[in-house]
């Protein structure tokens, strides 16, 4: 057999990995937040009774648990405020508060507002199909202009459960 040489090896010695390097820094709240006022919870809690009891009397005690559970879940959501966090944009993927998500695990890229919060929405490759990023709006040119280098900007069409997501909280009293 033939032993390899340093020039037939297929690591050189000079060839180091790639260290990774921060492109973009930032802080700012960990999800969009909005405070309710007291007439939204009531419309709230209004629909989920009703809803509450057909669903009791078809199906059980099991559905309305997981009704109230939502209910309960969104208020703490609603009431709690979020705190920031730091994000941090590399070459080798994104870091939201120290959990870091590849490129290769990342496809297309869009902006989007939600509660008056700016947001770029990231396409990833494991459930659920999406991420989103609080952003600075200065910071969202810059952010763009990294991000045109490993993802393609492309808004993705909503889903049927976003379109019914959507007519519900448009529903709902602001």
């Amino acid at each position: 057999m033939e032993s390899q040489t340093a020039e037939n090896s297929p690591l050189k010695e000079n060839s180091k990995p790639e260290l990774e390097k921060d492109l973009i820094t930032w802080i700012a709240p960990s999800r969009p937040f909005k405070r309710r006022d007291k007439q939204f919870y009531l419309t709230a809690i209004s629909i989920a009774g009703i809803v509450c009891l057909i669903l009791f009397l078809a199906e059980g005690a099991m559905p309305v648990i997981l009704i109230i559970s939502l209910i309960f879940l969104y208020y703490v959501m609603s009431t709690v405020e979020p705190e920031n966090i730091e994000y941090k944009i590399t070459n080798k993927g994104i870091k939201v508060g120290g959990s870091k998500t590849e490129w290769q695990y990342l496809g297309r890229f869009w902006f989007s507002k939600r509660y008056d919060t700016e947001l770029l929405i990231l396409e990833t490759s494991f459930l659920p199909n999406r991420m989103e990023v609080v952003i600075k709006s200065e910071t969202k040119e810059e952010i763009k202009k990294v991000l045109k280098n490993y993802l393609s900007e492309e808004e993705i069409p909503p889903s049927n459960l976003d379109k019914v997501i959507n007519w519900f909280s448009n529903k709902l009293p602001q």
